[in-house]
C-alpha cells in the first residue's frame, strides 16, 4: 500500500479554485454532500484509490492532495472514450508519431498558443 497523508485543506483549495460549491464537488465525486464534507474537514481520510479518483475528477494530482508536490497541475490526464469521444479520437491520432496530421496539428496548436492566429 502507498504511504500517503491526505491534506484536507488542499481539497478545499482545489474546490475553491475550480469555483465549485461543496454540493457541486460532492456530485462530481459521486459522494453525498456530508460524505464530501467529512473529507474536506479532515473528519474522514480517503483511501489511496479515492485520492486518485478525486485528483482525476478535480484536475489535480494525488501528489498535490497528499503534500508530495506543491503545484496543483496534474501529471497526467485520463481521457474517456465514453465521456469525450472526439477528444479521445484526437489523442489517439496524436499518439501515432508517423502521421503527418500530428505534425500539422502540433504546429497549428503552437500558433494558437502564441496568439499568431489572431
Amino acid at each position: 500500500m502507498v504511504d500517503m497523508v491526505f491534506i484536507p485543506e488542499r481539497l478545499k483549495e482545489i474546490r475553491e479554485e475550480r469555483n465549485l460549491s461543496k454540493a457541486a464537488a460532492a456530485r462530481m465525486l459521486n459522494l453525498s454532500k456530508m460524505g464530501y464534507l467529512r473529507y474536506e474537514t479532515g473528519d474522514r481520510t480517503p483511501s489511496y484509490q479515492t485520492i486518485v479518483f478525486m485528483a482525476q475528477k478535480l484536475g489535480t494530482s494525488p501528489e498535490y492532495l497528499t503534500g508530495k508536490e506543491n503545484t496543483p497541475e496534474p501529471r497526467e490526464y485520463i481521457i474517456s472514450k465514453t465521456d469525450d469521444p472526439e477528444l479521445f479520437a484526437l489523442i489517439q491520432d496524436m499518439m501515432d508519431t508517423k502521421k503527418e496530421a500530428r505534425t500539422r496539428l502540433l504546429a497549428y496548436y503552437k500558433k494558437l498558443k502564441t496568439g499568431a492566429m489572431k
